[in-house]
């Protein structure tokens, strides 16, 4: 049982209903519908009823609903006992690029509402780098796609993101590839060999015995999909590059790769707990929130898989 779905489910029952309590609480009404379902299954009975004009609280609604609203306000007055306790300090935190564009400004929004003393040095550069800097302990904790560099980590799988191929729309082309065979005999542009991703994807290729049709090489993920734009090649990302990109709708077109195993790992990587601060155990706590929430929400698209309910 989560506080969300508590929430969800108060402001249903006050409202009346599922939509309005979407718009109020500024989600998706599936994302509400999904965690009140998964609220009724844990308790094994029905706690709303639908009709035609909204929604009302049964029998068992009624009498779980007071006590959902009484762990609300203990839940609010211990979290403001926790933010006026004043955490500080500052919190170096690394995000490849592709990771930074749909993570770092909820994260950093988050962090500013919740612990609004705590300063986040966010740090955006190849995983590669990333690993370094925080085997140096230059920064607190990162999100990685390996952790071959690991020296005394704490290493937590959040999430495995699925592959697309994205290009520039071309007016009466066939339809997109979706399988690497296919995909291996299109000019295309990734990151060099020291970013997580391209090793990713030269795994699949070798695993296959193919040899891909690599017209250019560049780590600027803002430069990379300006070339995919501009029609000079296609690319394999996660969905996560697409999330910043102001022509998505309109000039790009992106298809979800259909080979088995095709996707990307995401380790939220830290060092171990005996070296965090409490700022930065605070910080990491945070951001496994908010990437549950993003993904339950349909913030953050293209999962394959999420580590995330069984912390």
């Amino acid at each position: 049982m989560e506080l969300r779905q508590l929430r969800y489910l108060v402001r249903t029952i006050e409202l009346g209903s599922i939509s309005q309590a979407a718009l109020d609480l500024g989600i998706a009404q599936s994302a509400v519908s999904l965690q009140i379902q998964r609220l009724e299954g844990e308790l094994s009975t029905r706690l709303l009823q639908r009709t035609t004009s909204g929604v009302i609280a049964t029998d068992a609604g009624i009498a779980f609903l007071s006590h959902a609203q009484l762990a609300l306000r203990h839940a609010d007055q211990a979290m403001l006992a926790a933010q006026q306790s004043r955490l500080s300090g500052v919190v170096g935190l690394g995000l490849a690029p592709t990771t930074a564009g749909v993570l770092g400004l909820p994260l950093l929004q988050a962090m500013q509402s919740q612990y609004p003393d705590i300063r986040i040095h966010l740090v955006e550069g190849m995983s590669g780098h990333l690993g370094q800097m925080l085997n140096a302990r230059e920064i607190d904790l990162a999100v990685l796609f390996d952790a071959d560099q690991a020296r005394r980590w704490t290493i937590q799988h959040l999430l495995d993101e699925r592959l697309f191929l994205v290009r520039r729309e071309q007016p009466g082309a066939p339809e997109l590839p979706s399988t690497l065979a296919a995909i291996s005999k299109l000019p295309l542009v990734l990151p060099t060999h020291h970013h997580g991703l391209r090793r990713v994807i030269d795994a699949l290729f070798a695993a296959l015995k193919l040899q891909p049709n690599i017209v250019a090489e560049v780590d600027s993920l803002s430069v990379l999909m300006d070339m995919v734009d501009a029609g000079i090649a296609s690319s394999l990302q996660p969905w996560s590059a697409l999330a910043r990109q102001p022509v998505v709708g309109s000039r790009l077109r992106w298809v979800e790769i259909a080979d088995a195993a095709t996707t990307r790992r995401n380790l939220l990587c830290s060092l171990s707990d005996d070296e965090l601060s409490p700022a930065a155990l605070a910080t990491r706590g945070v951001l496994r929130q908010l990437v549950r929430q993003m993904v339950d929400d349909g913030r953050w698209q293209g999962v394959a898989n999420s580590h995330l309910d069984s912390r």
